[in-house]
């Protein structure tokens, strides 16, 4: 299997360094061979071709702007509580469950 490709796609790209980290572990615990990181809404073109975008709940305004840009990658919005919590396997799993198309 390729390398999964997973932005993640914040204000700033500050708050979601953290979040980025602990999917990184949980995909290091799973067996998963993913490259994640997280840049600025602004700046998601210059990172294609992904294999998915989720926004941060700050910027969810952007959904619709973001999957304008991205053609047929498929984005979604990180659940709030599992944001908040920095849950990395929680979002993490979000992310596997839209590319495997669940």
């Amino acid at each position: 299997m390729a390398k999964l490709r997973i932005l993640l796609c914040c204000a700033a790209g500050m708050s979601t360094s953290l979040l980025v980290t602990k999917m990184e572990q949980a995909a290091k615990q799973q067996g998963i061979d993913a490259e994640i990181w997280a840049v600025p809404e602004s700046q998601v073109e210059d990172q294609l071709p992904v294999d998915v975008v989720l926004l941060g709940p700050q910027v969810r305004f952007a959904l619709k702007s973001v999957k304008s840009k991205v053609g047929d990658i498929p984005v979604a919005v990180i659940d709030m509580r599992d944001y908040g919590t920095m849950n990395g396997p929680k979002v993490l799993k979000t992310a596997l469950d839209i590319i495997n198309g669940k």
